[in-house]
């Protein structure tokens, strides 16, 4: 059968499987093939493909909820989406969740997503009170950062690559209502825009949207959205009523492939112009619902068909904050001058990193940057790649389907802590994907 990821880059063929019970998971295992866990096609890379595919859609159970303590237990494939649902309208919210409420838990775990609180509240494992991990060997082990450790960081951000990733505890955030009193502000250059991020930098929650085809006193130009959790007194009279319950909005969708001709230097400039100038000079408050900040683009169904046939990546790097200005600058003026825009250049701050080995989060800058597939990317990305170790940076895996062996080696150094853990449990026998091959892991 085909299958692919959210970037529709690559396709392949692949045995595919599905479980809805231990059982059922472990007469998988017994057949001794390599496989790789695959949960709701969400992730941008290729690190859920392989020819050997078990999808974890049926195992999707919340299966405790302490409404007083706000913490949560539930199978792996439970998505986000299915949690919020639940949650918020007793007052509780995800601690961390990434730009889609469409992932599972699961991959939520596996990648240790990051959002846009990350300098304030880390990854999402970083709430991970436990987890119960299904070995190649069919054993259930729960692990934690106090209890199997050493397993607990190799499966946050590991990719599937310890064992099935069965059943997450994880800790809540308190809320009061559905909405975020958003803070807006509009920056004419990169510089500008850092400097309104630090000093911003007591906000819960920021990301900025970059014109990365901008150029000159321009370059680098974007917009700055700040935001925290509203209380009931924040709201209009009109919501105060139900704070905690949200209408449900039409949604629009793209109903086909897109012609990979309306992808074009062009469009992307233009997409780019027309982002920045319908923003407000200056700085502009508002009250928007969480789905409205945090999940934008889950309001498009299907909205990769943008790309087209061809598919699209995403390239998202950290570069250390003390060479923040300089890395992202070099970056952004590589993309320009070689007319690569991308519609979406995201720029986030990073805190810590958390001691997961293959956590992509440290403290820094981040940018992500969407890619349509086409003659001479790689080569591009390739020299982005170069400007990345230059800095001290890294990419985070969970979106990439190309970065090469070395590069990722150099800029991951508990790579060896993580090899260590799959060889001490067998799990290299057992799980292997597209991307564990790629990368040497």
């Amino acid at each position: 059968m085909k299958l692919t990821a959210w970037g529709n880059y690559p396709i392949l063929d692949a045995n595919i499987e599905y479980f809805s019970s231990i059982t059922e998971l472990q007469n998988i295992l017994k057949s001794g093939e390599k496989l790789i866990i695959y949960g709701n096609g969400r992730s941008y890379g290729d690190q859920a493909l392989g020819k050997h595919v078990v999808i974890s859609k049926k195992y999707n159970y919340i299966t405790q909820f302490d409404t007083q303590k706000g913490v949560i237990t539930c199978h792996c494939g439970v998505t986000l989406e299915e949690i919020l649902d639940v949650i918020v309208p007793k007052g509780w919210f995800l601690p961390v969740t990434p730009g889609t409420k469409y992932i599972t838990v699961g991959g939520a775990v596996a990648s240790d997503v990051h959002g846009k609180n990350h300098h304030k509240e880390g990854t999402f494992c970083d709430h991970v009170l436990s987890i119960d991990v299904m070995l190649p060997s069919g054993s259930i082990v729960t692990c934690s950062k106090k209890k199997n450790q050493e397993l607990f960081k190799a499966t946050c951000g590991g990719n599937g690559l310890t064992g099935v990733i069965l059943n997450v505890t994880f800790s809540l955030k308190k809320i009061e209502t559905a909405y975020i009193t958003q803070r807006t502000i509009k920056a004419k250059n990169i510089e500008q825009l850092l400097h309104a991020i630090e000093k911003n930098e007591h906000y819960t929650y920021a990301v900025a949207w970059i014109d990365c085809v901008a150029k000159g006193k321009n370059l680098g130009r974007g917009v700055l959205l700040l935001g925290e959790h509203a209380s009931v007194n924040d709201l209009p009279k009109n919501k105060r009523k139900s704070p905690l319950r949200l209408k449900k909005k039409p949604k629009l969708g793209v109903p086909f492939m897109l012609p990979n001709f309306l992808l074009n230097g062009l469009s992307i400039k233009i997409f780019n112009w027309l982002y920045y100038h319908k923003a407000k000079n200056g700085v502009h408050d508002s009250i928007i619902d969480y789905n409205s900040f945090f999940y934008p683009l889950d309001s498009i169904d299907n909205w990769n068909r943008i790309y087209g046939k061809r598919g699209f990546t995403q390239y998202q790097f950290v570069v250390p904050k003390k060479v923040g200005l300089e890395g992202i600058s070099a970056i952004i003026k590589k993309i320009s001058h070689y007319g690569k825009g991308s519609f979406l250049a995201v720029l986030k701050t990073a805190g810590p990193y958390n001691g997961n080995y293959l956590s992509f989060p440290m403290e820094g800058y981040t940018l992500a940057l969407d890619f349509p597939i086409s003659k001479g990317l790689f080569p591009f990305l390739d020299e982005l790649d170069e400007v990345i170790l230059q800095y001290g940076g890294r990419l985070y895996p969970t979106k990439d389907v190309r970065m090469k062996e070395a590069f990722f080696k150099a800029s991951y150094p508990d790579m060896n802590k993580f090899i260590k853990v799959r060889k001490n449990i067998k799990a290299n026998a057992t799980f292997e994907s597209l991307q564990s091959k790629r990368l040497g892991l």
